[in-house]
This record gives structure tokens, C-alpha cells and sequence, in this order.
């Protein structure tokens, strides 16, 4: 803890340090593949967007069973990121972020050689099967990695970055490889990604210590159904409705299931989730304002991808670079909020961003069918890009912050399956409140009210993050937040 404090005293004098720690060049390294991984996983999410009309007339699916694509993998990798997280806590975080990238790779490859829609579902499913057990290790392999705390600021912030960005370079991916050749190839460029990270993360990237223990089978079950039944609800709300006796059955079999969950957790010496990690105020606050942002930025993809393809008439690849400003964005906010968050403190940061969100999503209320790209998406999508990097980051320490080195893995499944499931509420509610207000042939009727329901959610996260994360500090002390120390054990 003594050289966490010298770091901090440091900083907060404006000093710089004399030299890099003697292993910067190798964890620099492994935090770059670490996040290369970690782009690829977030990626596959939305690169298959705007190749789905190609798919279509390629492997003839219905229009009711095209959405699988997409769904089929959020599902798997929503529903199995809990389990992912323990089993790295358990088994070693590099060895299951081997064995899963392992399969997402595999399955990318034999997904872009399918014949039929089935083939095609089942290597999805697979392939977030595969990014469920690679995903919850990056983070814990990220502050493991990272030599000293700026470090560690520095790598969680690009993981903010990767993972806020993920959905824009995807959108940019798949439109240029479905424009230049197949939509296969949204698939098969994953293959020498992944094998190039297979290849080097061991050399580059630390084992961290195994955390011996019995295995919570019981939590491992009802955690998995129990998201994957709340998911499966969430995305066939909008075609089947919200009253129906599938969603309702759905959510009601899933809320028993973390029902089951909460209790056996309570009782086993070695649960799935510790429950001090959902005890703490200020960690619920923050997982409960990612899931709004998630939620607000999801609607943005969905429909103003729909906007720029149906309304202005561009093409997969000018849909795809249209998020440039919203990546760009991102990633220059990156770079900065490392030095911001010891200044203003991560409350104040997520506030500010989840109150420009607002701006942005009502801006975007007011596009029409006559607009303009420059006129009426350019300006809001730059807005909700520099919001949401100036937010990712104090989300992300705030969540891990405090967690001990045995339940990081479990810390990072439980952030990242609260951004699944808010991705899939997000969608769910918007597309709902778009579909009551459209037109038949039309497609700006009923936006309105959709960006004005995203404007909410993220106007609930600035309510959430003012009422939930306040810090109880003395005056005189720093609004640092810092990850435990003891991660960095096995850098």
C-alpha cells in the first residue's frame, strides 16, 4: 500500500516519475493484447449489422429467424458471463482467456463456412459461448498486468474505449468487408486475429494465482438459466410484446432463478458471486448507471444506423464511418481521463457525461426526414461519444475498486453481464416505443419518442450516479480510486 500512496503523493504534487518500472515495456505489451482480444469479443456484437440483408439472401432465412444472428450470440455470451468470471477465479484468468478465445476463434471459422441458417445460429451461439469465458479474464488480466496504479488508470481507461467503441468499428468492419467481399469475411477476419493473440499472450501476459475451492455448481447453473431466460425474454419482447405469455413466462422463470441464485449464494462457502460485491452501495450504483448508459447508446446504433441506410441513403460502409466522430471520440477521451478522475473525482465525471447523453439523445428527437447528416447526426453522435468516454472509465474503477485479487474475475463478469443485460433492455424497451409510434413505409415516425426514451435512461443515470456514488471522505482527502494493490501480484 505504501508505494499505492508514494504514486498517488506524486501525482497529486505534479511530479512526474524518474523512470519506468523495469517490466513497463513487457505489461505494455500484454495490455495491448489483452485489448486486442477484448476489441474483437465486442466487436462481433454489431459487425454483423449491416451484413444481415447479404446472410439473407445467402442462407434464406425468414424474416423472424434472421434477428438469431445477432441474438444467438448475445444470448450465449450475456447468459454465460457469470460462470466465464468464476472459472477464471478458479482455474487461472489466462488459461480460461486461452481456452475461450480458443473457441470464439474456431467457432468464427467454421460460422463463416456455414450452408445453412442453423449452421449458422449454432456457431454464433458458440462463438459467444467462447467470448463468455475470455471476457470476464481481460479485465482482471489488465490489472494484473499493469505495473503501477497510472498504469492501471491508463489500461482500464482504454478498456472503456475498446468497449464504448467496439459497436461503431464493427458497424465500420462489416460494412467495408460486405462492400469489398462476402459478409463471411465479418466472421473470418476474427481467425488471424485470434491466433495471433493465442500466440503471444502467454509470452507476454502473467498467469495469475489459482484461487483453490469448491466449485458453486448450484450458482453456476441457476446464475447461467437465470440470465440466459431474462436475455432470451428481453430480445423477443419487441416482436412477440411485453404482455406476452413468452416474455412474462420468460422473466418470471428468470427472476426465480436469481431468486435461487441470491440464496444459495448466501449459504455456500464458495459462491459464484460474493455477495459483499453487491452489498457495497457505491458498486450497485455503478453497475445500475452502466446499464443505463448501455441501454441509451444501444438506441442510438439501432436506429440511426436505420437512419443513414433508409433516410439519407448511404451505402454499408459510409453507415459504418459515420460513427467515426463516436469512436474518435471515445478514444481521445481516453487518454485523458486518467488525470481527470484524481481531480474530479468519478462521481462528478459520470454525472457530467450522463447529463451530455441527455443532450445528445434530445437532439436527436428532433431529426427529420428532410435533414441533413452534418445538419441533424453528426453533432449528437460527437456529443454521446465524448460523454460516454468521459464516463467508461470512473465506471469501471468504481466497480472493481476494493475487490480482492480471489473475486477480481467475478467482479469484471458481474460489470460485464450487467452491460449485456442492459443492452438487451435498452433494445427491447426502444424498439417497443419506436414500433407504437411508427408508419408503414416511413421510418422517422416514432423516433421521436424513442431518443426521448433514451434521454431518460440516461437522465436515470445521472440521478443514479448523484444519489448512489456519493464519497464519504474527509475534506482533506484525495477522491482517488484505486484497485487493490495485491492485483498486481502476479505482473
Amino acid at each position: 500500500m505504501s508505494s499505492a500512496l508514494s504514486t498517488r503523493n506524486s501525482h497529486a504534487s505534479g511530479d512526474l516519475p524518474t523512470q519506468l518500472p523495469a517490466n513497463a515495456g513487457r505489461a505494455a505489451t500484454g495490455i495491448a493484447i489483452v485489448l486486442m482480444a477484448q476489441l474483437m469479443l465486442v466487436l462481433d456484437v454489431a459487425v454483423m449489422n449491416v451484413a444481415l440483408p447479404r446472410i439473407d439472401t445467402d442462407l434464406g432465412f425468414g424474416p423472424a429467424s434472421l434477428s438469431w444472428v445477432l441474438n444467438s450470440y448475445t444470448l450465449a455470451f450475456g447468459g454465460l458471463l457469470l460462470l466465464g468470471g468464476r472459472l477464471g477465479d478458479v482455474r487461472g484468468r489466462l488459461r480460461l482467456f486461452e481456452i475461450g478465445l480458443g473457441v470464439f476463434t474456431l467457432f468464427s471459422l467454421l460460422g463463416g463456412l456455414a450452408q445453412s441458417p442453423e449452421q449458422l445460429i449454432i456457431a454464433r451461439a458458440l462463438q459467444g459461448a467462447g467470448a463468455a469465458m475470455a471476457a470476464p479474464s481481460v479485465l482482471a488480466l489488465l490489472t494484473t498486468s499493469a505495473p503501477d496504479e497510472a498504469a492501471r488508470n491508463r489500461a482500464l481507461a482504454l478498456f472503456g474505449a475498446v468497449s464504448s467503441a467496439g459497436a461503431t468499428i464493427g458497424l465500420l468492419v462489416g460494412g467495408a468487408v460486405t462492400d469489398i467481399g462476402s459478409w463471411r469475411w465479418t466472421l473470418f477476419i476474427n481467425v488471424p486475429i485470434g491466433i495471433a493473440v493465442l500466440a503471444s499472450a502467454r509470452r507476454f501476459v502473467s498467469e495469475t494465482r489459482r484461487r483453490p475451492g469448491r466449485f458453486d455448481l448450484v450458482g453456476a447453473v441457476t446464475a447461467t438459466l437465470g440470465a440466459v431466460a431474462v436475455v432470451w425474454s428481453l430480445i423477443g419482447a419487441p416482436e412477440h410484446g411485453w404482455l406476452s405469455v413468452r416474455t412474462i413466462g420468460g422473466l418470471v422463470v428468470g427472476l426465480a432463478l436469481i431468486a435461487v441464485l441470491a440464496r444459495t449464494e448466501l449459504r455456500h462457502p464458495h459462491p459464484l458471486i460474493q455477495p459483499h460485491l453487491v452489498r457495497n452501495r457505491r458498486r450497485v450504483a455503478a453497475l445500475a448507471t452502466m446499464a443505463l448508459v448501455i441501454g441509451a447508446n444501444l438506441s442510438m446504433f439501432f436506429l440511426v444506423v436505420q437512419y443513414d441506410e433508409r433516410v439519407l441513403a448511404l451505402g454499408p460502409l459510409a453507415t459504418g464511418a459515420a460513427f467515426l466522430p463516436f469512436s474518435l471520440a471515445v478514444f481521445g477521451m481516453s487518454r485523458i481521463t486518467p488525470q481527470l478522475i484524481s481531480w474530479m473525482g468519478a462521481r462528478t465525471m459520470i454525472m457530467v457525461g450522463s447529463g451530455a447523453l441527455v443532450v445528445a439523445y434530445l437532439w436527436l428527437s428532433q431529426i427529420s426526414a428532410t435533414d441533413s447528416y452534418f445538419g441533424a447526426v453528426f453533432g449528437p453522435v460527437l456529443i454521446a461519444g465524448l460523454a460516454t468516454g468521459f464516463i467508461f472509465m470512473p465506471i469501471t474503477t468504481t466497480v472493481l475498486g476494493g475487490v480482492e485479487p480471489e473475486h477480481a474475475g467475478s467482479a469484471s463478469g458481474l460489470l460485464q453481464t450487467t452491460q449485456q443485460l442492459g443492452s438487451a433492455v435498452g433494445v427491447a424497451v426502444i424498439v417497443s416505443i419506436y414500433a407504437t409510434g411508427a408508419v408503414p413505409g416511413q421510418f422517422v415516425p416514432g423516433v421521436k419518442a424513442a431518443f426521448l426514451t433514451s434521454a431518460a435512461f440516461s437522465l436515470a443515470a445521472f440521478v443514479v450516479a448523484a444519489a448512489g456514488l456519493r464519497e464519504r471522505r474527509t475534506p482533506s482527502e484525495p477522491a482517488v480510486l484505486e484497485i487493490d494493490p495485491e492485483l498486481v501480484d502476479a505482473a
